[in-house]
C-alpha cells in the first residue's frame, strides 16, 4: 500500500467515525429530559450572543424549544428583530435585544436592560464571533478586528454580564463557542514558541495579562509584517489565535470562580461545534448547524453541574 492510499484509507475510517457519531448525537438529541434532570423552567434565562443567524440562532432555537427563555441577541438590529419573529412563529419564548459585544456602550444597555426586566440571568453563550478566511485563505488584514471582537469582545461581555448571574443550587453557566483550531497541543496548526504554549497551558499560573500580552504580540507583527516567521498558527492564523486566547480565558475565569461559594457557583466551558455549514465557513463545512448546536446547548443545559475549565466537541472532552 503506497502513501497515497494509506491517506486516502484515514481519511475513509475519519469519515466513518464522524458520520457514526454524528448519527449518536441525533439519537441522543432526541431523548427527552427527565423531569429529574430537568433543573431549569421557562422562568430561566439564557442569553444568546450573535443568535441572528447560523450556530447561533440554532442554540437559540433549541433552548426555547426545550422551554427556556432566550434572550436573541444581534449586532445588527433588523437581522436581529427577523429572526426572532421567525422563532416566535414557531411558539417559542424568545425576545430580542440589539446587541455589540465590541461596543462598550452597547454592553452596559444591554446589561442595563436585562436587570430591569428581569433581574439577572441564568446562562451565557458567547457565540458572537467572526472570521475573513474561507478554506485555505490565510490573510490577515482583518486581524486586528477579529481579535477584538472574538476575544477582547467576548471577555468584555463575560465581565459586565457576572455580576448579573443569578445564584442557584444548580450554578449558572457561561458556555463558550470556540474551536479546536485554538488548540495549543494540535499536531497542527500550533504556536511554535515552547516557552509561550507552557505559560499559555499551566493553569495554575496563567494570568489574563500573559493571554492579553499574547494577542498584542501577535497584532504588533502583523502591523509590522513580521507574524510570518513569528511561530504563529499557519491555519487561520487571526481566527485560530483569538479561539486560543478564548480557550485560555475558559480555564482562567474557570479557576476563578472555582473559588465562589455553593449556591453561588458559575461553571464556565468551552466547545468546539465543528466545521458548520454557515456564511462564516462559506457553506463549505462538514456538519449542518442543528449538530453544531447540540453540544453548546447539552453544555448549558447539564444536570448536576460540577464541570468547569473544560473543552468539549461533540458532547465529548477534547484537550485544550
Amino acid at each position: 500500500m503506497d502513501v497515497t492510499e494509506k491517506r486516502m484509507n484515514k481519511k475513509e475510517r475519519a469519515k466513518e467515525r464522524r458520520e457514526k457519531r454524528h448519527e449518536e448525537i441525533s439519537r441522543l438529541r432526541t431523548i427527552p429530559y427527565s423531569d429529574h434532570h430537568r433543573w431549569w423552567s421557562g422562568e430561566t434565562i439564557a442569553v444568546v450572543t450573535g443568535g441572528n443567524r447560523g450556530i447561533g440562532f440554532e442554540i437559540t432555537r433549541q433552548l426555547a424549544l426545550h422551554g427556556l427563555t432566550v434572550i436573541l441577541t444581534s449586532r445588527d438590529t433588523i437581522e436581529g428583530e427577523l429572526a426572532t419573529k421567525t422563532l416566535l412563529e414557531e411558539g417559542l419564548k424568545v425576545v430580542f435585544h440589539q446587541l455589540d459585544i465590541v461596543d462598550h456602550q452597547s454592553i452596559d444597555l444591554f446589561c442595563a436592560w436585562v436587570k430591569e426586566k428581569y433581574g439577572g440571568i441564568d446562562i451565557l453563550i458567547n457565540n458572537a464571533g467572526i472570521s475573513y478566511n474561507t478554506g485555505s485563505e490565510n490573510s490577515v488584514e482583518c486581524a486586528e478586528k477579529v481579535i477584538n471582537t472574538n476575544y477582547f469582545g467576548t471577555k468584555n461581555m463575560i465581565k459586565a454580564v457576572i455580576p448579573l448571574m443569578r445564584s442557584s443550587a444548580g450554578g449558572a453557566r457561561v458556555v463558550m463557542v470556540s474551536s479546536r483550531l485554538g488548540r495549543l497541543n494540535g499536531r497542527r496548526n500550533r504556536i511554535a514558541d515552547v516557552d509561550l504554549r507552557q505559560q499559555l497551558e499551566h493553569v495554575e499560573s496563567l494570568s489574563e495579562d500573559i493571554i492579553d500580552s499574547t494577542m498584542n504580540k501577535f497584532l504588533e507583527q502583523v502591523k509590522d509584517g513580521s507574524w510570518v516567521t513569528g511561530g504563529w498558527p499557519q491555519n487561520n492564523t487571526d481566527y485560530s489565535l483569538s479561539k486560543l486566547a478564548v480557550n485560555a480565558y475558559t480555564r482562567l475565569l474557570a479557576r476563578t470562580l472555582s473559588e465562589w461559594p455553593e449556591g453561588q457557583k458559575i461553571y464556565v466551558n468551552c466547545c468546539c461545534p465543528g466545521w458548520v455549514k454557515t456564511a462564516m465557513t462559506g457553506w463549505a463545512g462538514l456538519t449542518s448547524p442543528e449538530e453544531g448546536a447540540d453540544t453548546p446547548v447539552w453544555l448549558a443545559l447539564l444536570p448536576g453541574q460540577s464541570t468547569s475549565g473544560k473543552f468539549f466537541a461533540e458532547r465529548r472532552e477534547i484537550n485544550f
